[in-house]
């Protein structure tokens, strides 16, 4: 079971400046997830973890900062760098986004041992080729390891989709060998959503795709593996021996997907499918080296942090388009109850009178609803009884 967070902020404080636990032989690995936004990272960081520290919404540009979130593991732990998602000056500008945004997910590659880059296939403008941000930052850090994570599988209603999906953002290449791509479908229609995909080479037809709901894990010890590769493309064997090439500007301008994929996962975050495999790949990619956190670390957030972005989340969630990014959050109370619960008092500004009648609701509807909703996502990341108590002001 993962620790919960400290409640107290000189506690979490402590928590982070302990000396990490060691275990005789620890191993470590350090994975950033990019993409672009709402693509699911923060979902996806949330289920690996086993515990809610990452704010979660429909609206894009949840994340706001660089958060990492730690996994323990036996001898191994997995540092999640959880990025804002990948955007550009002219959208920064638009949402109100800080300088931050912009070189957070930059700043995480830096410190990376490995890159999943996370694409939501049920968006069919975007499931094609990865945008131009993420290419750009794959290209700039050609020599760390990356694998493709294609998320929300549940939601594609067209399983045979996938295939195309696959050669698309891959360029056809994967761990450096060609795939060759055909449907495992039967012609018949109503059967084809039960029937698991497959890529065909010369190895054995057992190897199914996992993620789909129907997909079947591989018993190997690349478990989890999605695909089968066949022949070598240019003798580069894994891919490890010769890195991949430097890509310029010129390059990237007529690439729509990354040929250097060490792995490509299928997987439903929210629902928490294929979470578990992927998570098990992780911990088999961990090289030794000494662990950067105790074990009773899961997130380097401090608490006051976590309340923030989850009500926040939650004021996203339900107030329309443009109003929740001119929020202002101030903690008025932070306390311990009589009984042991925590006491959350917060204020929400906003910058007019018609924004405070939509964040309050009709009889309170909506306000009680965030403070209901954010106050049981706190208990889950907290571990204790939270009450929580949300004012609404015209700044």
């Amino acid at each position: 079971h993962p620790p919960p967070v400290a409640t107290d902020k000189e506690e979490q404080k402590r928590l982070l400046e302990n000396r990490p636990d060691q275990p005789q032989n620890p191993k470590v690995l350090r994975i950033a997830i990019i993409g672009a936004p709402n693509a699911g990272k923060s979902t996806l960081s949330n289920q690996l973890l086993g515990r809610k520290v990452f704010p979660v919404s429909k609206k894009v540009h949840t994340t706001r900062c660089k958060a990492w979130g730690v996994i323990t593991h036996e001898d191994t732990q997995l540092i999640i760098l959880d990025t804002p998602g990948l955007t550009n000056p002219l959208k920064a500008k638009r949402h109100n986004l800080d300088e931050a945004m912009l070189t957070d997910p930059w700043d995480s590659m830096k410190r990376a041992d490995l890159v999943l880059v996370l694409v939501d296939v049920s968006d069919h403008w975007t499931r094609n080729s990865l945008s131009k941000e993420v290419l750009k930052c794959l290209s700039q850090f050609p020599h760390i390891p990356s694998v493709l994570v294609l998320n929300k599988v549940d939601i594609l209603k067209k399983k045979f989709l996938l295939l195309e999906i696959v050669a698309d953002l891959t360029e056809g290449i994967v761990n450096g060998k060609k795939l060759e791509v055909k449907s495992a479908f039967e012609q018949d229609s109503s059967s084809s959503a039960k029937s698991p995909l497959q890529i065909t080479q010369a190895s054995p037809p057992e190897s199914k795709v996992p993620g789909s709901p129907c997909g079947q894990e591989k018993s190997q010890a690349q478990e989890g593996s999605a695909l089968d590769k066949s022949s070598d493309v240019g003798g580069a064997g894994t891919g490890e021996a010769q890195g991949p090439k430097h890509y310029g500007p010129e390059d990237l301008k007529d690439m729509k997907g990354w040929p250097h994929f060490q792995e490509i996962f299928m997987l439903a975050a929210l629902r928490g499918e294929e979470v578990d495999t992927l998570k098990r790949y992780l911990l088999m990619q961990a090289k030794p080296g000494p662990w950067e956190f105790h074990s009773d670390v899961l997130t380097n957030q401090s608490p006051q942090e976590i309340c923030d972005n989850i009500i926040r989340e939650k004021v996203l969630e339900y107030l329309p388009l443009e109003v929740p990014y001119g929020v202002t959050q101030v903690t008025d109370i932070w306390e311990e109850g009589e009984c042991g619960e925590l006491l959350i008092v917060q204020s929400l500004l906003v910058p007019r009178e018609s924004h405070k009648r939509m964040l309050i609701g009709r009889g309170g509807k909506v306000i009680s609803r965030i403070a209901r909703e954010a106050g049981q996502d706190l208990m889950n990341a907290f571990l204790c009884d939270v009450r929580l108590k949300l004012t609404v002001e015209v700044k």
